[in-house]
């Protein structure tokens, strides 16, 4: 049933695909993570326009298929705005965008659960609402959801496997390639498999590390 000899040369090429894949991962997450921030602050904020849009953009991107924003990033806005995308771009685009939905949610769960009576004295002692968010407010929110944003990301590891629909040469497009070379695609995928499940136990055991290191620190 299984028959890895044909597969073990092609091997070091399915590896490559970690780098593609933390690339797209790593790039997407901080560009989830900035407009998260910027999201979160708008949900929170008074000013109502604002707050809509954030709650509109959420909404979006958490009510359609990730494999859907990806294609219409990389087959739509093409031909709607008359330029090329690369997929690399297109994916870290998407996903970015995609994740920025879900972080805006787990900062602003955060931000609430830092004790009120901070922000009433940071206004009481005449701090600015930017100067009380940034060294006051979202330090701490942030150490409160380091776990969540983990999550996030390891989340993102997994489901960054989708972009090989648009090409992009990542894991599991290699695993892939290398199926269609040989004519057997059990074993690659299997390969595949194995290779996603011990970058998230990796990704994991990190997590946890980096977890434990912000309990010591309080």
């Amino acid at each position: 049933m299984f028959d890895f000899s044909s597969i073990v040369p092609s091997i070091p090429y399915i590896l490559q695909g970690i780098g593609v894949t933390l690339q797209i991962v790593i790039s997407a997450t901080i560009i989830g993570l900035l407009l998260g921030i910027l999201l979160a602050l708008c949900k929170i904020g008074s000013i109502k326009p604002l707050k809509w849009f954030a709650e509109f953009y959420t909404s979006i991107f958490r009510g359609t298929p990730l494999v859907l924003q990806l294609m219409i990033i990389y087959y739509l806005f093409p031909q709607i705005l008359d330029i090329n995308i690369e997929a690399m771009p297109a994916a870290i685009i998407a996903f970015g965008l995609n994740s920025a939905a879900y972080i805006s949610e787990i900062i602003r769960a955060g931000i609430n659960a830092v004790d009120k009576g901070q922000q009433e004295a940071a206004k009481a002692l005449g701090i600015p609402y930017s100067k009380m968010m940034k060294d006051i407010i979202l330090p701490q929110a942030m150490k409160n959801i380091l776990p969540s944003l983990m999550n996030e990301f390891i989340t993102l590891n997994k489901e960054s496997a989708i972009v090989t629909v648009i090409g992009a040469l990542d894991i599991m497009r290699r695993a892939y390639v290398v199926g269609g070379d040989t004519f057997r695609y059990l074993e690659p995928l299997l390969i595949a498999g194995v290779i996603y499940y011990v970058m998230t136990l990796v990704l994991t055991f990190l997590g946890k590390m980096i977890e434990k290191r912000m309990r010591r620190s309080d």
